[in-house]
């Protein structure tokens, strides 16, 4: 009887210091030190571009699980401060947020729960900034004027840049190789769009081969070692379009369809083709049509992915999406430009709508998840 109280014994304390274990390490995975506000586990941020020039660029937080309240503005929560203007660019690297914003000419690092750390001032003589792409302790950001800088992610240091191109759009990092989109050339004789997409050493920041790809390269995203492009066309005869790059077959480039925007997740790439008439600005009109790419199966499915969606998704313009890795679910955010804020869907992986909500700013450029 004593062996077996004792031995229960001693299973109850592997058991609670296991458990202990556990917590500790997920509470070691996030910093929320100066928060203002108790956040869950699982969360979300989304940042709002806001309109140009009008200093109202948002980063909201949103509960995916429905354990906390919406906050439209966490960062001006947690700083007592604005983002500034025009959110461009939104990632979490190691349970940190780094974000542009654009207009205000900053990278800002920022904490699981929107606290600022760090921030970086592009110089005057350098290009707007872009986008951004992480890897092994560093953040690489494209720049407008054909730069891409490479900082140390935890001090926003800059260690060393890459300078050719032109206007630098989508960056993608795949096999310690970078994938960036050389968009266009602004001259005298106006916009001239190019077809490059740079392939760079991240280590040593050297160019290593230029593929050639539809015109006007902008969206790049990587999923299961694959490398996903959009390209924006000439607003001529060469309109949108969607490729697949295969780094390991040789940068075998594949044509997925006709599409405006992408989202990666769960082994699948999701696509819109979000066709918008401005010729009656402000006053405009949209068609979607939504499909997706099964990357295990190399299958383009024509169909929409989307079940039951509301009617009006149908012909509101899409301006991001995002996909949970936690649970597959699908974000789709459209605009109403500056006249309200956007809107944001969610459907399960399924493709079953789930809810819609306010974005808490206008224009929702992007969205990325903690858990």
């Amino acid at each position: 009887m004593q062996f077996r109280k004792l031995f229960f014994s001693l299973c109850c304390m592997v058991a609670l210091g296991a458990s202990l274990a556990a917590c500790s390490e997920d509470e070691e995975l996030f910093d929320d030190s100066g928060s203002k506000v108790t956040l869950p586990v699982h969360r979300a941020f989304i940042l709002n571009e806001g309109t140009q020039g009008a200093n109202n660029a948002t980063l909201s937080f949103y509960a995916p699980d429905g354990n906390a309240d919406f906050i439209k503005d966490i960062f001006y929560t947690q700083n007592q401060a604005k983002l500034g203007d025009t959110g461009q660019a939104l990632i979490e690297y190691n349970n940190d947020l780094y974000a542009i914003i654009s207009g205000s000419r900053y990278l800002v690092r920022m904490n699981t729960a929107g606290v600022e750390k760090q921030r970086y001032a592009i110089p005057e003589s350098e290009g707007d900034p872009r986008y951004l792409a992480a890897d092994d302790g560093y953040i690489y950001m494209t720049q407008y004027g054909g730069q891409v800088t490479k900082l140390d992610a935890n001090t926003l240091k800059v260690v060393a840049t890459f300078t050719e191109g032109n206007n630098l759009e989508g960056i993608a990092e795949c096999d310690g190789k970078l994938y960036v989109a050389n968009s266009y050339l602004k001259n005298d004789a106006g916009n001239q769009y190019q077809k490059e997409l740079f392939v760079i050493n991240a280590d040593n920041m050297q160019l290593e081969t230029t593929l050639t790809v539809d015109i006007n390269p902008n969206q790049v995203l990587e999923e299961d070692g694959k490398i996903f492009l959009i390209s924006w066309g000439n607003y001529a005869d060469k309109g949108y379009s969607a490729q697949m790059i295969e780094p390991q077959n040789g940068n075998k480039q594949t044509s997925l369809g006709v599409a405006t925007n992408m989202a990666v997740g769960d082994d699948m790439v999701y696509f819109v083709n979000s066709e918008t008439d401005y010729s009656n600005w402000p006053e405009t009109s949209t068609n979607n049509t939504f499909f997706s790419y099964n990357i295990k199966t190399a299958t383009v499915n024509s169909s929409s992915f989307l079940k039951n969606a509301p009617a009006e998704l149908a012909t509101s313009s899409v301006y991001m999406m995002s996909v949970d890795d936690e649970k597959g679910d699908i974000y789709i955010g459209v605009t109403f430009y500056s006249n309200s804020n956007g809107t944001m869907y969610r459907f399960d992986r399924n493709g079953n709508f789930v809810e819609k909500f306010d974005c808490g700013g206008q224009n929702p450029k992007t969205m990325v998840f903690i858990d």
